[in-house]
């Protein structure tokens, strides 16, 4: 059994873990009300943008197809997984890289064997996991999250969208985690580019309100969806962001209770080492008492 010192020790380390991760779960928390905020509040607008956009692709049928529209064979692969700068949250990007990962060598193996299939990731983790493990990167974006804003984000979306244009890739793909409440993050693959844009229900079409549209649909569609894809964007980076601080805050909520159930059994382990010197010392006197009578 160790000694009384080293308990002690023991202990005190343990215990200054606990205020280290009880401060991180506080802090966590509070950016977590912020960045829940954020997502909650864009998502209305998010789904009206893409409705209209429904609408209108709706009624213009075949002559909605644009350039971001545009579906080609899928030779060339780019892989855009979000990840976090910091650790200390679980399973949260060790499960975007896993996702990322078997996309490249399951999904798109064929292309991988050919060396056509490419990298952006956002966040440090991501970014830290694929360049030292070699794979291709076109880039990376890790201060993305200093300042998160739809006018830091839109650069990112345009770059994308540019290299999709001028067909660079075929396919854009982003992997990150879907906020769903403080302890729940849902892990998606979604299709960025290009745009598959979705056919209205023609029911619906014969109840809605007969718009008047200046200069023309079409001209509004041209802009509308660079608009949405931008969108698009900055709610999935909004999305890992909350994700994240909910994934810190369960992590570190686990620890503390784990630091805290573990400086019981020290303290128990220590009395009992205590009680056990106690004992031993009353037994030596005793026995000196006794040698001495």
């Amino acid at each position: 059994m160790a000694n009384l010192k080293e308990i002690r020790i023991r202990i005190d380390s343990v215990n200054s873990t606990r205020q280290i991760t009880s401060a991180m779960k506080m802090v966590a928390a509070s950016k977590l009300r912020k960045s829940q905020n954020a997502i909650v509040t864009m998502r209305p607008y998010a789904a009206k943008l893409q409705e209209l956009v429904q609408d209108l692709s709706a009624s213009l049928g075949q002559n909605s197809e644009g350039i971001y529209a545009t579906q080609r064979e899928q030779n060339r692969i780019l892989l855009v997984p979000i990840t976090s700068n910091r650790g200390l949250c679980g399973g949260f990007n060790a499960n975007v890289i896993r996702a990322t990962t078997k996309l490249a060598t399951e999904t798109y193996a064929s292309q991988l064997a050919l060396g056509n299939v490419s990298f952006f990731p956002i966040g440090k983790k991501g970014e830290e996991f694929f360049r030292n493990r070699k794979y291709d990167l076109i880039g990376s974006d890790i201060h993305v999250f200093d300042k998160l804003s739809f006018a830091n984000v839109a650069p990112i979306a345009e770059m994308l969208m540019k290299r999709f244009v001028d067909e660079e890739f075929d396919l854009i793909v982003f992997v990150y985690n879907q906020f769903k409440n403080a302890g729940t993050q849902i892990l998606i693959s979604e299709q960025f580019l290009p745009v598959e844009l979705p056919v209205a229900d023609e029911s619906k079409n014969s109840e809605g309100i007969d718009y008047l549209f200046e200069p023309d649909k079409k001209q509004i569609l041209d802009e509308l969806i660079p608009k949405t894809l931008k969108m698009q964007v900055y709610k999935a980076i909004l999305d890992s962001f909350a994700s994240e601080h909910g994934a810190r805050m369960i992590s570190m909520h686990k620890a503390t209770d784990n630091a805290t159930e573990m400086i019981k059994d020290l303290k128990l382990v220590y009395n009992k080492a205590r009680q056990a010197s106690i004992t031993n010392e009353i037994i030596e006197i005793v026995s000196g008492a006794s040698a001495l009578g």
